[in-house]
């Protein structure tokens, strides 16, 4: 394998990483998994005692001539859960203070992700966003499918505003099956609108991971000279120095993202802060504990 957005390095580290068992259980990332259902499936598990309210035509009657006791099979069918990415590619996530954007740390990471859910036989889907979704791959699990999530990734580009709101409410019909969402973007929007979007997902049972890309720049607005700041997606341009405004700027930072956070946990949502000069793969790593 072999792509923009995923070396043979990176899935030669992938394939030695390990899932935690919890991890995608009812929508966390996981394996192969397995359900037990009663009734006829693939594999036969263990027998148990009737119970009043069980059916009758499960009983096995073999076992019942031999010990008079009812007792019902059990089986297990291997399922598959499913892992929804949600990639931001909005003008902002093109800002870049190195030699790579937000975009870009973001595909990586949706890249390996993708790649290990497949390798552990699980399926995963990819949508990408600015004011509303721009690309849908649905839910697969082959190396074809790898190959068609790689190159979506390198067809998109950040252009235009985000609406990141507006992009969670078009895409929910297009998720069939609960899992797990993981939506990567710089979440410069308004809170109070993501999560009522959010909330329709929480509602049909969805495990949901934020990780918000930023800059080292856009976290510490460094000392330099005067400089002309662009607004990426309105155009807009502003000749500052930086020191004039560093303390003002912080503070509203400081304050958006510590409201990100304390939403995200009154609902049960997962936010991770993420920076693009800290490596994907560990993050990566701490998400498949």
């Amino acid at each position: 394998m072999n792509a923009k957005y995923l070396r043979p390095e990176d899935a030669r580290q992938l394939r030695a990483m390990t899932f935690s068992p919890h991890v995608m259980v009812e929508g966390t990332l996981s394996g192969q998994h397995r359900s037990r259902l009663r009734g006829a499936s693939t594999e036969f598990h263990e027998y148990r005692p009737y119970s009043p309210g069980d059916p009758p035509a499960q009983v096995d009657w073999r076992v019942f001539a031999r010990t008079d006791r009812f007792y019902l099979k059990t089986f297990e069918l291997e399922t598959h859960l499913e892992c929804h990415i949600f990639l931001d590619i909005s003008s902002s996530m093109g800002f870049s203070d190195g030699p790579e954007s937000k975009y870009d740390w973001a595909a990586r990471f949706a890249a390996g992700l993708a790649y290990l859910v497949t390798l552990r036989q699980d399926r995963v889907s990819l949508t990408v966003f600015n004011d509303r979704p721009r690309g849908y791959l649905p839910p697969g699990g082959t190396q074809g499918h790898l190959r068609q999530f790689l190159n979506m990734l390198e067809e998109h580009k950040p252009g235009d505003r985000t609406a990141l709101a507006e992009a969670l409410e078009r895409s929910l019909p297009l998720l069939r099956r609960k899992g797990t969402v993981i939506i990567l973007s710089d979440f410069l929007d308004e809170p109070s609108a993501i999560f009522r979007a959010l909330s329709a997902y929480m509602h049909r049972g969805f495990k949901v991971f934020l990780y918000q890309v930023l800059t080292p720049e856009e976290l510490t607005l460094p000392d330099q000279a005067f400089r002309r700041y662009v607004d990426v997606e309105s155009n807009q341009n502003l000749i500052v120095h930086p020191e004039s405004v560093r303390e003002a700027y912080l503070e509203e930072l400081d304050a958006h993202q510590r409201g990100l956070a304390q939403l995200s946990t009154r609902r049960g949502i997962s936010f991770v802060p993420a920076r693009t000069d800290q490596p994907w793969m560990e993050h990566l790593r701490r998400l498949a504990r």
